[in-house]
């Protein structure tokens, strides 16, 4: 059984009758359920986001001695909304490697892409107005869409990404019914969790069908540097600067801990995201800004790159090899190009969500597929796994006690339709 933090469900409240009424919809993710059981020394962990930090562990303390000598009281005080001049231009010069043209005064910096997708739910989102999603979809921004009461319904999609003669079909349908989308939310490079890149050619094919309907997207661009085989793809945001908002964070980049991001969207609804920004924190660290900022123009951001894309592509061929070698037959996962997860689909009648408690018991932990969908019933047969944070020793342990448990709970799935 999962512990329960410290949290009490609303019948055990005695303060529930005082909450906002969008509270009350509010839980705990499954990844963050997990995290106390992580702790525990036995259980080997495939189921975080985490990018492998010792990579440039020795660059944040070279970043931050270079950044108080050189800034000193100016970091460590109070900064403006929009982010400190210094960072934003480093981050135009970031996005001009993937073809994207933004000026500096086009940026907001915020605590991580996460609170972008708060923000954005927060200005854009009534009770019941319907967004649009892939599915499966990141978790954390369904976490966010959910706390604003947002529809959250998911479109079709394949290997390539989103299918656009299904999202036009889908935008069409729910117009014929009176409702518009408020907009398209994607992550189309290396998605979390299952891998996969929305192509080439439909990318300006998305775009067109939004346009046509006016239904902005929220493009979500975490992944997209850390690309290990296959030709880069353009971001939308480098296609057109209409009609996009474009969400980046340095966690990949370089470390999840500074909660660095940032947002490019058209003016307006800049102006007032900087408005709902400043209510929420009044500026990010200014500090963490300026040692990103150092790191940025420090020149080795490339060969950090290049290491942290030898070391993950090691990573995922070692646990495609292991799921071959200890999972069911029958067990599918598409190799990706790029990014942090292996999304794997198990053989009917494994169930990934009812197996977790046995795979903590085997000692090793994953993220089941439902945690993935708005409804939480889809995704009963596939997990998502983790391969840049864990070591080769781990990802072979690990992947052992997970297919043991799959064998396992096959034979016992299998006995009971028998």
């Amino acid at each position: 059984m999962l512990p329960h933090n410290g949290y009490m469900p609303n019948q055990f409240d005695p303060y529930r009758d005082r909450y906002a009424h969008r509270a009350a919809g509010m839980s705990r993710s499954e990844i963050r359920e997990l995290f106390a059981v992580l702790q525990r020394p036995e259980i080997i962990s495939l189921a975080g986001g985490n990018t492998d930090t010792s990579i440039v562990s020795h660059r944040v303390t070279e970043c931050v001695e270079l950044t108080l000598s050189r800034y000193g009281s100016e970091a460590l005080g109070y900064g403006i909304g929009e982010g400190h001049p210094v960072l934003r231009e480093a981050l135009t010069e970031l996005m001009a490697l993937e073809g994207i043209r933004a000026q500096a005064h086009q940026i907001v910096v915020t605590d991580g892409a996460q609170q972008g997708l708060e923000l954005l739910a927060k200005i854009f989102c009534e009770p019941g107005d319907l967004i649009l999603t892939e599915g499966p979809t990141y978790v954390g921004a369904l976490g966010a869409f959910d706390s604003f009461q947002a529809d959250v319904r998911t479109v079709p999609t394949d290997e390539h990404g989103v299918i656009p003669d299904a999202l036009a079909e889908y935008l069409d349908t729910v117009a014929a019914d009176g409702r518009r989308a408020k907009f398209l939310y994607l992550v189309p490079t290396f998605q979390n969790p299952s891998g996969t890149t929305l192509s080439a050619e439909r990318r300006p094919e998305v775009i067109s069908i939004c346009r046509a309907r006016d239904v902005l997207i929220i493009e979500d661009n975490p992944y997209a540097q850390v690309r290990f085989e296959g030709e880069p793809v353009p971001p939308l945001r480098s296609l057109t600067d209409e009609g996009i908002i474009y969400l980046g964070t340095l966690s990949k980049v370089f470390s999840p801990g500074m909660r660095v991001g940032w947002l490019v969207a058209p003016e307006t609804i800049r102006e007032r995201f900087v408005l709902a920004k400043e209510a929420a924190d009044l500026c990010s660290s200014p500090f963490t800004q300026l040692v990103a900022a150092t790191y940025l123009t420090s020149g080795h951001v490339p060969e950090d790159l290049e290491m942290t894309r030898k070391i993950y592509k090691e990573r995922r061929d070692a646990m495609l090899d292991a799921l071959d070698a200890y999972f069911p037959p029958g067990t599918t996962a598409r190799a990706p190009e790029g990014g942090l997860f292996l999304w794997a689909t198990l053989p009917k009648p494994i169930d990934t969500k009812a197996m977790r408690a046995q795979a903590l018991e085997g000692g090793a932990a994953y993220v089941s597929g439902t945690a993935f969908y708005p409804d939480k019933r889809q995704g009963r047969q596939s997990m998502r796994l983790n391969f840049s944070y864990p070591s080769l020793a781990d990802i072979e342990e690990g992947m052992r006690r997970l297919g043991r448990v799959a064998h396992q709970e096959l034979e016992f799935a299998t006995s009971l339709e028998g």
